[in-house]
């Protein structure tokens, strides 16, 4: 059970993603924050994100793989909860910080490196790649479907009289509840994707030894890769859309639901 728990929690999680990064700055703006407070609560929320998963993923064999998803999803619904029921930006920062957000819709938080770990246990050497090549496809689906559910909620309950502000809290709402979803869903994984613990005195870094170098020089392509990619984070180009065409929040959903087909 714990294979097919382990995808649908990419799936819901991708989703949630997705439904929240097209409305995300739009709400943030309709909040009263300036596009200068935007882009650095964005910033702030992917520093919080890589110190906080950083720990948690590089502790979670020791702390429990199973403790540190439920933790994860803990996360996620508090920050959802946070940014509905409030305006202030400080307390915004503080709970985008704290909490799992994402504003590119793609992976944030422990749960990918957690998951990969835990699959790579659970499945044998000749199904790996494949399975791991639908895992990242369907996961790109989620994301995608995700935009358009989002954009597409907004906008139905807008048409309905919602304010925009009225109806991107509904949005966020839907993203607290996908963090509680994943919740259950993790409550059920068993205890078989625990690392079996061996004696080990060996010194590590950062939860690395040997693979140390490979893994740096890894992360340094990534990092550059991600760099690029901040430069045009999901949200924001939600926003300039909005701001600079006009585009309406089910537009949004439309096109990022597209962009994300073509990037799967």
């Amino acid at each position: 059970m714990d294979i097919p728990l382990l995808f649908s929690t990419r799936i819901i999680r991708l989703f949630c993603y997705g439904f929240l990064s097209v409305i995300l700055a739009l709400y943030l703006a309709e909040t009263g924050s300036t596009e200068t407070q935007i882009g650095l609560l964005f910033t702030l929320t992917l520093i919080g994100d890589a110190v906080i998963s950083l720990w948690l993923t590089t502790s979670a064999d020791r702390f429990g793989r199973k403790r540190t998803l439920l933790l994860g999803a803990l996360l996620m619904t508090g920050a959802g909860i946070g940014f509905v029921l409030t305006k202030n930006f400080t307390l915004l920062v503080i709970a985008a910080m704290i909490g799992v957000i994402s504003p590119s819709g793609n992976e944030i938080g422990p749960f990918l490196s957690v998951e990969q770990a835990s699959l790579t246990q659970l499945i044998s050497n000749e199904k790996r790649t494949q399975f791991f090549a639908w895992y990242n496809l369907v996961g790109s689906f989620a994301t995608a479907t995700g935009a358009l559910a989002g954009g597409w909620l907004a906008q139905s309950l807008q048409n309905n009289g919602r304010s925009s502000l009225e109806s991107y809290r509904f949005v966020l709402m839907g993203y607290a509840l996908g963090g509680f979803i994943l919740l259950l869903l993790f409550l059920n994984v068993s205890q078989s994707i625990e690392v079996k613990q061996q004696a080990d005195s060996t010194k590590r870094v950062l939860g690395l030894h040997r693979s140390r170098n490979v893994v740096f020089k890894l992360s340094t392509l990534f990092a550059l890769d991600a760099f690029a990619g901040g430069l045009i984070v999901q949200s924001l180009l939600a926003y300039w859309f909005h701001v600079r065409f006009g585009a309406d929040i089910a537009l949004l959903g439309l096109i990022f639901f597209g962009a994300n087909i073509l990037a799967g």
